[in-house]
């Protein structure tokens, strides 16, 4: 099936002007739940409530409010918003293309691609190979329900990728974490732990060798239910033994990884093969097979 565009507009830079739709790059499968009246399983609604005189407010009688200091609020209309809105023209428009390398991906927030609009194939692709050729990525504000949003334009070998961007003043720093005392670091432990590493590295990130196992186990668990059979609670896995000293749990850890990286491979092919007889699973599979990389601030593509 298809993917359905959520929205259309244009990339601009310079004079050049190049008509995109707008896809999401993502689809959460978190499993969600439904609030229920524990009586008789129906399904709950949302109200609002006045906390000063515990009455229902209907959406149609509310307004928004800022809270400038504790309970304490101004109020702002739809006019007076209106009034500080942008243009919502769906406008991308390109300010600077920095390498991919200088961009620290804390400012990542979420993610769309991008695909060419009607007339817009041939500058759309130049857009893209001339991004590729020069290693760069591009910075812009995407113009859109009255706000601006910062957004990166990542190329890789199929299309643009749009990144939403946090601002500065969204990211926290190092500053307001405590990170203990300035301990030395001995060259063995420092050795141990590169042969650690070494021993649970791969060449590549491969996200069809993973699977979200709480997903799993509630889905398996409502099948049960829905079954009529009874939910088997798992025996709790008996608690981690606590290792303070810092080489001893290297060691350990060290014995305890040669096996699985040695066998981590053998389970990855067998999911991907059935994730591959799925439905849909092949698509998925097709769309995790090209990634692009930045190795010395050039953009390269790996198969």
């Amino acid at each position: 099936m298809a993917a359905r565009a959520t929205s259309s507009g244009t990339i601009s830079f310079g004079l050049v002007s190049i008509p995109i739709k707008v896809f999401p790059a993502s689809s959460s499968r978190t499993v969600r739940f439904s609030m229920l009246h524990a009586k008789d399983k129906s399904r709950l609604k949302q109200t609002f409530v006045c906390r000063a005189c515990d009455e229902t407010v209907e959406r149609s009688d509310t307004v928004k409010g800022f809270e400038y200091a504790r309970d304490q609020y101004v109020v702002l209309d739809d006019e007076e918003l209106k009034a500080i809105e942008k243009q919502s023209d769906r406008s991308i428009e390109i300010e600077e293309f920095v390498p991919i390398a200088k961009v620290d991906p804390i400012f990542f927030e979420k993610s769309n691609l991008l695909g060419p609009d009607k007339g817009g194939a041939k500058a759309y692709r130049l857009l893209r190979e001339a991004m590729i050729e020069a290693g760069k990525v591009a910075i812009g504000r995407f113009n859109q329900r009255g706000r601006q949003q910062l957004v990166l334009l990542r190329p890789t070998d199929e299309g643009l990728v749009m990144h939403g961007l946090y601002y500065a003043d969204e990211v926290r720093s190092f500053d307001d974490i405590e990170l203990g005392d300035d301990i030395e670091v001995k060259e063995s432990e420092l050795a141990l732990a590169h042969q650690l590493i070494d021993q649970l590295s791969q060449t590549k990130f491969e996200p069809a060798r993973y699977e979200d196992d709480y997903r799993r186990q509630v889905l398996e668990a409502v099948d049960q239910k829905v079954a009529g059979q009874e939910i088997v609670v798992a025996p709790t896995a008996e608690p981690r033994e606590q290792i303070i000293d810092l080489v001893a749990a290297l060691k350990k850890s060290l014995a305890e990884s040669g096996g699985k990286a040695r066998t981590a491979k053998k389970p990855a092919r067998k999911a991907a093969k059935s994730k591959g007889g799925s439905k849909g699973g092949s698509k998925s599979g097709a769309g995790a097979k090209k990634k692009t990389s930045a190795a010395g601030g050039r953009i390269k593509a790996v198969k």
